[in-house]
């Protein structure tokens, strides 16, 4: 097999004829579920960051501008002879943007299914923020024992939840687990709604800001390290091939992003704004860390572990999907002149297991996902939600680009590189500041410790006395 043939046909056995095409309600669940993955977690906290209005305002400019850009890449696959997303970028930059492709989609996904996991760990077992503990909901049933730890909660949940459904060879094969991660996510959503509700009848409710609110602490240039963190939720360009290549027809698949767009952006909006009501100024990167407190009734305690499970068990039956196009395209870079993926059973198992693992280690040793977004927001997901689809339609090989598209296009990506370059040198001048500033108390409380036992131990000290 010709390394073009690996391009024109990934993922996938070929098709029978007279075998069922994938639906749209189907694209739908997929799609929607590719796209609410782990962002959500972080939502509330752009609105602390932002304010109400401007975070709204950039949902629906981000969503907007990444239906503009998956009709794109859907427009240049038909005109061309690839049926991937690497395929349509070899098709307009050759090898080079095949492979740059690739790249963005394994940082992107890889760096999403450990976020996954990092907070199916916070449910289960709990995490230290600014040096409280917060507990799982296994401590808080069962008490702290050690197969309830970070460690042992992920193991039992790769293994028994999650191992089975990486397995499946077709992306038409997780429709139905699709479809109860987006009802997950709709109960997640409607019983924060409620909590809110009832805490804003109690009066117990926080006042969110409307507009961001600028200090010593806040500059300017921090609010746009909320962008990133947006990018990242609405990212799942990588699914749009897998998922569009089972349909019947292309307009299907522009249906199923409309819809799973509009759906998914009411969702996030909703989540964040009654976080936000809920929590306030408290609120952490991962909202889900914030239902660990304790409640006065049976029944808020029942609805704190109800939101937390379903949101975990959310992400538990959206994984599969991020892993199907992270382990398509890892083979496709690897081995471009091997059969199908899914028609050799060893190289798909030593694969799927070998990400596996690489996914459990890594959400073990790193405990944060606010940096995960922010980095993969300002990087990789910008690339494939923006500049890549900007960039074939300003290179136009197949010459269907109209004025108005270029012009967008060239919009798109003006506007994606200037927000990641900001947010990017805005992060890692905050991570720097804040180191210095940490070393600076540490050396200045070690100082006054050492004038502290000096003096003590001085003999004009003690002639004074």
């Amino acid at each position: 097999m010709s390394p073009a043939t690996g391009i024109h046909a990934p993922l996938l056995p070929e098709r029978k004829q007279e075998e069922k095409r994938a639906s749209v309600h189907g694209a739908v669940f997929n799609v929607s579920t590719s796209i609410i993955g782990a962002g959500i977690m972080s939502i509330p906290a752009t609105l602390k960051v932002l304010g109400v209005i401007p975070a709204l305002v950039l949902i629906m400019i981000i969503a907007w501008l990444v239906d503009i850009s998956v009709e794109f890449l859907l427009r240049y696959t038909l005109s061309g002879e690839s049926t991937t997303y690497a395929g349509v970028m070899r098709e307009a930059f050759g090898r080079v943007g095949s492979v740059t492709v690739q790249i963005c989609v394994m940082i992107t996904n890889l760096g999403c299914l450990i976020v996954y996991l990092i907070i199916i760990g916070d449910v289960l077992s709990g995490n230290v923020h600014d040096g409280s503990m917060h507990l799982g909901v296994l401590q808080e049933w069962f008490g702290i024992h050690w197969w309830n730890s970070r460690a042992f909660a992920l193991l039992f949940v790769v293994i028994l939840v999650v191992l089975p459904l990486v397995l499946f060879r077709r992306v038409e094969s997780l429709r139905f687990s699709s479809a109860i991660s987006v009802l997950l996510a709709v109960v997640f959503v409607g019983i924060c709604s409620v909590m809110a509700i009832y805490a804003l009848i109690e009066g117990k409710t926080k006042s969110p800001r409307l507009l961001p609110h600028l200090d010593n602490k806040t500059s300017f240039f921090d609010l746009f390290t909320a962008a990133p963190v947006i990018v990242t939720a609405f990212t799942f360009h990588f699914n749009v091939h897998p998922i569009s290549f089972e349909l019947g027809k292309p307009s299907d698949m522009v249906s199923a992003v409309k819809i799973s767009l509009l759906l998914c952006a009411g969702i996030y909006f909703t989540t964040g704004i009654f976080g936000y009501l809920l929590f306030g100024e408290s609120i952490v990167a991962d909202i889900l860390v914030n239902f660990d407190q304790s409640s006065d009734t049976a029944i808020g305690a029942f609805l704190n572990d109800t939101v937390r499970l379903s949101y975990a068990f959310h992400l538990m039956l959206a994984f599969p999907l991020l892993n199907f196009s992270l382990r398509a395209n890892i083979d496709e870079l690897l081995f471009p002149m091997r059969p199908l993926l899914a028609t050799d059973s060893i190289r798909f198992v030593s694969l799927t297991l070998a990400l596996l693992v690489f996914a459990y280690l890594a959400a073990i040793a790193i405990p944060n996902i606010w940096y995960f977004f922010q980095f993969m927001g300002s990087t990789s997901a910008v690339c494939l939600a923006f500049i890549f689809p900007g960039a074939i339609v300003l290179r136009d090989v197949h010459s269907i680009s109209t004025s108005r598209d270029k012009i967008v296009a060239a919009v798109m990506i003006i506007l994606a590189v200037a927000t990641s370059t900001i947010a990017l040198s805005t992060n890692i001048y905050s991570m720097v500041r804040n180191d210095f500033t940490r070393d600076n108390q540490t050396m200045s409380s070690s100082l006054r410790t050492t004038i502290s036992a000096t003096m003590k131990h001085s003999p004009l000290l003690e002639l004074s006395h």
